[in-house]
């Protein structure tokens, strides 16, 4: 018998949201390498600090208008070409999935719980990846993009991505709660009134993601238990 089926979720719980980088898919790594490879090809040298603090979290709006204000006009496009050149490579040479979230995934339906993808990441490189890892067919249907849906005007850590998500799945934020790793995603999530779960289990600090309504933990299996009501 599944352990989850007769376990009884917070009443204040209506929609779990989850992030796809870092939360589902293991592809943050894969970004640091890429920036860390591309950065001296086009004139910009990354630490993996810098590129944390900077980019992860972000949506390719955010990314360009940095590139743009070191490098100058005309540098975005060509920058985020080749980013999304080797990010396809390095996705399809040996992305996975974060460890236990399958686990964690089917103990949350098990719950009950609907859910949804909401991504700074555009909706190709989602069915990419998402696609790539088995999960797509989990979320589809379900899957919001800061990159490409029109509602969302501006990007994490705007609270834009997940109000649309919420409004979208016919759901008020009060009872929304998030699965976020990056620090923009957290404050996000925190703008729209909805509470968090910081996975600290990635490459972001776990101090990063620390704050008013949010628990911060480092194994995704341990996240079907925190949406559990304490007996």
């Amino acid at each position: 018998m599944n352990v989850w089926q007769h376990a009884r979720v917070s009443e204040r719980i209506r929609l779990v949201i989850f992030d796809c980088d870092g939360v589902l898919v293991d592809s943050e790594r894969i970004a640091v390498r890429v920036l860390t490879t591309m950065g001296p090809e086009l004139g910009w040298p990354l630490t993996e600090a810098e590129i944390i603090s900077r980019f992860i979290g972000r949506d390719a709006r955010a990314m360009a208008d940095q590139v743009t204000e070191r490098l100058g006009p005309g540098t975005a496009e060509p920058w985020l070409a080749r980013f999304r050149e080797l990010h396809a490579e390095f996705v399809d040479a040996g992305l996975t999935v974060v460890d236990g979230i399958r686990e964690a995934l089917a103990a949350v339906a098990a719950l009950g719980l609907p859910t949804c993808v909401a991504s700074s990441g555009g909706h190709a490189k989602m069915r990419h990846t998402l696609g790539r890892t088995g999960l797509y067919d989990t979320f589809a249907g379900r899957i919001f993009s800061a990159q490409d849906d029109p509602e969302v005007t501006v990007g994490k850590p705007a609270p834009d991505l997940f109000l649309h998500a919420a409004r979208a799945m016919g759901t008020d934020p009060a009872a929304c709660v998030v699965v976020e790793d990056s620090r923009p995603g957290i404050l996000a999530a925190r703008a729209a009134g909805m509470r968090s779960f910081g996975y600290a289990g990635g490459i972001t600090p776990a101090a990063w993601l620390e704050g008013p309504d949010t628990v911060v933990f480092d194994d995704m299996r341990k996240l079907p238990g925190l949406l559990v009501s304490p007996a």
